[in-house]
This record gives structure tokens, C-alpha cells and sequence, in this order.
């Protein structure tokens, strides 16, 4: 039985107790490092922020074992932020949809996150349509019709399924509860909120491929909204990068969508 299976999903319950010395931590070192940043001048605190969200793109796409152009990265960024950082390097059609996404997410972090955006979103991830040389759906949920959406590893004739997403009829109520409870004030601490989301949104996996790093947008515009700033100065694709334990790369059978998307 997977979680989304259970009688009382997506009611997720934890100890308080235990959550809540760790998350008076965060919320501390949150404060502390905005003010740092604070008290920098425009440029320096300008050039973390290009830093950071460079570190958040490559890092995110290293999750998913996808290798980005570092200087595309950079000058796409700093094109979007009207920064002058002199030569700026031509960003592909990729690059310029990972970004874009990013970028939405964060400087943008204060409007409703919608189906719609969603889309969009998916669709700037995959301008081709395509996920390597596998033609996919963008901007629409995934169907079953060629079967459910699995995470597999293994040989073929042994393959080992780790998880199976909810079934493509299920998607409309799924997502509609999701965006409902991400846009109502639910009393929850935000940065714990940034970790629900995650968690539920790849847990549903409503998209052929990019579950991974829309969760991981979804989560850094949570935080964003925590600390009430599109600037970001820390980056969660990089922790997670940095802390992730060593695995064998199992794929998804039918689309060939890495398991490590749903890890991180």
C-alpha cells in the first residue's frame, strides 16, 4: 500500500514536540542571514542572489542528472533580473525554461500557484516536448495510456517497483486539494509548510517527467513566502545535492523518469 492509498491521505500528521526546537532554529537562522544580506550594499547583495539561483538551477538539474551550462545558467538569470554582468553568454531554449521557471517561482512568489501555472511551468521545462528522445505531454496532466506511472529499477524481467503514482482519474481532485491547501492559511509553520508541499506534490507525481524540480520550485517558493522576499540567499537544490546518499540509478520504466526526482 502506498501513502496516497491510505484511508485518511492527505491528512499528514507529525510530533510537534520534536519539530519544534529545529524549526525555532531555522526560522532564527533565516532572520539572522537576512539581515546579513541586509546590511551588504546593492551589488554585493545583488551578486548573492545571482549566485544563489545559479546554484539552484545547475543543482536541481544535477539531480536529475542532467548537467546544465553554468555561464547559460548565470547570463540567463542575470538577463532576467536586468543585471549588468558584462559579456553575457546565449542561453539555449533549455536553459531559458529552466529560469524561467525558477524565476516564477521565487520573484513571483506572492501570486496564486494555479493549474495553469503549473502548466506553464511544465512547459518551459520541455519547450521540444520532448524529455531526451522521448516525446512527452507538457503542460497537461500524465494519462495511463500506456500504463501507470511507476518508479522501477532493475534488469529487464526483474525490475523492483519503489512506488506507483496515483491513477491519471485521480489527478484533477489531487492537484485541485493540493493547490487548495498551498494558498489557504492553514496555521502551519511556513518552512514546515515548504516540506509538506514537497513531499505531497511528488508524492501525486501529476507530470510524465519534472516532478522533481517543480516540487523543488514549489518548495523554494514556500520558503520565499516564509520569509516574505523573492531574494534568495540559500538554496535548496544544493543541500539536497550535497546530502544525498549514494544510489544506483533505477528509472521509470515507462518514461524512463529517474527515482531520484521523487527522493529530492
Amino acid at each position: 500500500m502506498y501513502i496516497h492509498e491510505l484511508a485518511d491521505w492527505p491528512r499528514f500528521s507529525w510530533n510537534q514536540g520534536e519539530l519544534a526546537a529545529l524549526l525555532a532554529s531555522v526560522r532564527h537562522r533565516q532572520g539572522r542571514l537576512i539581515g546579513h544580506m541586509e546590511a551588504l550594499g546593492f551589488n554585493l547583495r545583488q551578486e548573492a542572489v545571482l549566485r544563489t539561483l545559479t546554484d539552484d538551477v545547475l543543482k536541481s538539474s544535477e539531480i536529475e542528472g542532467e548537467k546544465l551550462d553554468t555561464e547559460q545558467v548565470r547570463s540567463s538569470i542575470a538577463r532576467h533580473l536586468g543585471m549588468d554582468t558584462g559579456a553575457l553568454k546565449p542561453a539555449d531554449r533549455h536553459v531559458e525554461g529552466v529560469v524561467e521557471m525558477m524565476l516564477d517561482a521565487t520573484s513571483r512568489f506572492d501570486q496564486p500557484l494555479t493549474t495553469d501555472r503549473l502548466f506553464a511551468w511544465h512547459s518551459s521545462l520541455f519547450p521540444t516536448g520532448r524529455s531526451g528522445l522521448t516525446r512527452i505531454r507538457t503542460g497537461a496532466w500524465h494519462d495511463d495510456s500506456k500504463g501507470p506511472m511507476q518508479m522501477v529499477s532493475g534488469p529487464a524481467g526483474r525490475e523492483h517497483v519503489h512506488f506507483e503514482a496515483p491513477k491519471a482519474e485521480r489527478l484533477d481532485s489531487e492537484m485541485g486539494a493540493f493547490l487548495d491547501w498551498f494558498e489557504t492559511a492553514s496555521g502551519i509553520d511556513p518552512v514546515l509548510k515548504a516540506a509538506q508541499a514537497h513531499l505531497w506534490f511528488v508524492t501525486i507525481h501529476p507530470f510524465e517527467d519534472g516532478n522533481g524540480r517543480i516540487a523543488r520550485a514549489i518548495a523554494d517558493m514556500a520558503l520565499a513566502r516564509s520569509e516574505n522576499s523573492p531574494q534568495r540567499f540559500y538554496s535548496l537544490s544544493t543541500q539536497i545535492r550535497q546530502e544525498r546518499r549514494p544510489i544506483t540509478t533505477p528509472w521509470n520504466k515507462r518514461r524512463r523518469e529517474r527515482w531520484t526526482s521523487l527522493r529530492g
